[in-house]
């Protein structure tokens, strides 16, 4: 299956969505331009049936909204619909089309599940197929017209194996005892909400070399950071495309005065001190004039304080988690990442059941482990001192409400493993 058909008109979309609600399995990928516009949307959505692949083009059709026709195919319970790093695509398809989702499959989900060492599409196309896929469009802008051909053969590759990949997965799943972890997190996945996007306005704080800065330095910094989200905004492209962070961090920390001095920056070009060098200069003099004021402080990330028991429960976990996860052949983060740890341990479970209603985890895994987590927990001793250590340094995780990032196609090293065991 080489070829492709190019949906454009709303009469031709009607038509295929009838088809589809006759197919018992397709394959679904998406393309947005988040590398090209601040407000981005979806620009693409590839379909493949067991004979056919399909190439929907929203912004011929008058703009995702008007893909209405096929809210009943990723409905629909009697319909698969195999996707590869599904969250992305459902984000974008809830968030653009108003689409909701049942009878799901994820490629990428299944192979870390199943210990694969590469988890990329075509990393696991070239495992069981054979055959090399192109990646060199991964970064195109998926809203100009006319497409090239190029990015419709890329974008119509991404679909046409899934249907077979799946096939081979499932099977696996089955063998190894995992095909009903699979599916309960797919059936996760099809109840996933996102909020509306929302501007980080402490967002400067995360930027590498942010907390090294003086006082004056970090709020001329929250001034450029703020200034290059509206000229962003204005101009309707990603932040990165406006100013670099490095840049905004060499600009907070010399704090030019003149336009002349802009240039000695390394990112700012002539045009930039063209087209943004009174901006900048006046963000930096905002900057400077408020660092006699009181920073604003950053919301609380919400973490509890980890004291002295609690660090050794989670370290005790770390050290089950490691040794079971190597049985498993699984990644330690695939298993359980450490946000559920700390969660068992604030949990303190007596018995598996005690973690049935703890949201950080999954329930296979209290299925699976539960009892033996409780029984992990409760052979850690109290210390002998009721002295705190230093509260434990907050990792930064997603969590259900932040917007996923677009799938990376990145290929791991190959490395040889034996075949996943049987839980």
């Amino acid at each position: 299956m080489a070829d492709y058909q190019i949906i454009d008109r709303l009469s031709d979309l009607e038509a295929l969505a009838r088809d589809l609600l006759r197919e018992d399995v397709i394959g679904v990928d998406t393309e947005a331009d988040s590398f090209y516009h601040y407000f981005d949307k979806t620009c693409l959505v590839q379909i493949a049936t067991r004979k056919n692949c399909y190439l929907i083009d929203p912004l011929a059709l008058g703009g995702p909204a008007e893909m209405a026709p096929l809210a009943p195919v990723f409905a629909s319970p009697k319909v698969r619909k195999i996707f590869h790093a599904a969250e992305y695509d459902i984000f974008v398809l809830k968030r653009d089309c108003g689409f909701t989702f049942k009878n799901l499959f994820d490629t990428m989900v299944s192979a870390q599940l199943l210990g694969y060492p590469s988890i990329g599409l075509a990393a696991l196309i070239e495992h069981h197929f054979g055959l090399t896929v192109p990646k060199d469009e991964q970064r195109s802008d998926w809203s100009r017209r006319p497409l090239t051909d190029k990015q419709l053969k890329y974008a119509a590759g991404d679909v046409l194996y899934l249907i077979k990949l799946t096939q081979k997965l499932e099977k696996e799943l089955t063998h190894a005892g995992r095909l009903e972890w699979a599916q309960e997190d797919f059936e996760t996945l099809t109840h996933r909400k996102w909020a509306e996007r929302e501007f980080d306005e402490h967002g400067h704080l995360r930027i590498k070399g942010a907390k090294k800065l003086d006082t004056r330095s970090a709020t001329v910094l929250r001034e450029l950071y703020l200034m290059r989200d509206r000229r962003a905004r204005e101009i309707d492209r990603p932040t990165f495309k406006v100013l670099g962070n490095r840049t905004l961090l060499e600009l907070a920390e010399t704090k030019p005065k003149r336009l002349s001095e802009l240039s000695n920056v390394k990112g700012v070009t002539d045009l930039i001190v063209r087209r943004m060098g009174k901006d900048l200069l006046d963000a930096i003099k905002e900057g400077r004039s408020a660092a006699a004021k009181p920073a604003p402080k950053a919301p609380s990330n919400g973490r509890k304080r980890v004291d002295r028991k609690t660090e050794r429960v989670v370290n005790r976990l770390k050290r089950w988690r490691a040794a079971r996860a190597q049985e498993l052949e699984l990644d330690p983060g695939v298993l359980c990442p450490n946000s559920s740890l700390e969660a068992i341990a604030w949990k303190n479970p007596e018995k598996g059941s005690d973690l049935e209603d703890v949201p950080e985890l999954k329930g296979w895994f209290v299925k699976a482990f539960g009892d033996e987590l409780a029984e992990i927990v409760s052979r850690v001793e109290e210390p002998q001192t009721d002295a705190d250590p230093e509260p434990a340094k907050a990792t930064a995780t997603q969590t259900d409400a932040d917007p996923p990032r677009k799938k990376k196609r990145r290929r791991r090293k190959k490395k040889k493993t034996a075949a996943p065991a049987s839980n």
